[in-house]
């Protein structure tokens, strides 16, 4: 017999590196009148790339190194709706020879507790053998040290 493991909790803004304002939009409502689960989803994506690319760690037109996609994961506490400002947390949870695990929080506003918290891993590889690095890029790592 297994023992079932605790259930997520919502984690404390403290938690969290840094930040970035997100507007939601009238389509990232659905027809229950909240955002949709996979809108979640899309800022994870954002909220990753943009600080990557902000802190000169992803250059995705020039850069010889990617970072794909492998596996998200995303755990909900409470409801946001349009039309509400959101802050989307960021900090590293595990860092790999090749991979690195971002966790990611929605804030609604400037609210103490995420309404969301999540998991985004990416891998990172050559971009035109799509193989696995050996290890991160320099300036990548440079920045993930700040996140965790």
């Amino acid at each position: 017999m297994t023992t079932p493991s605790p259930r997520p909790q919502a984690l404390e803004r403290l938690a969290f590196k840094s930040f970035r304002n997100i507007s939601t939009r009238w389509m990232d409502n659905d027809a229950y009148g909240h955002v949709n689960n996979v809108v979640y989803y899309q800022w994870f994506d954002t909220v990753v790339n943009a600080h990557l690319i902000d802190n000169g760690a992803l250059g995705i037109h020039h850069g010889d190194t990617i970072g794909l996609v492998v596996e998200t994961h995303c755990n909900f506490f409470s409801s946001l709706a349009f039309p509400q400002t959101v802050q989307a947390g960021i900090r590293v949870g595990r860092i790999g020879s090749s991979s690195v695990c971002y966790e990611v929080g929605i804030f609604a506003g400037d609210a103490p507790l995420c309404a969301a918290h999540g998991h985004f891993i990416h891998v990172y590889v050559d971009k035109l053998t799509r193989r696995p690095v050996s290890q991160l890029p320099v300036a990548l790592s440079t920045v993930l040290e700040k996140l965790t």
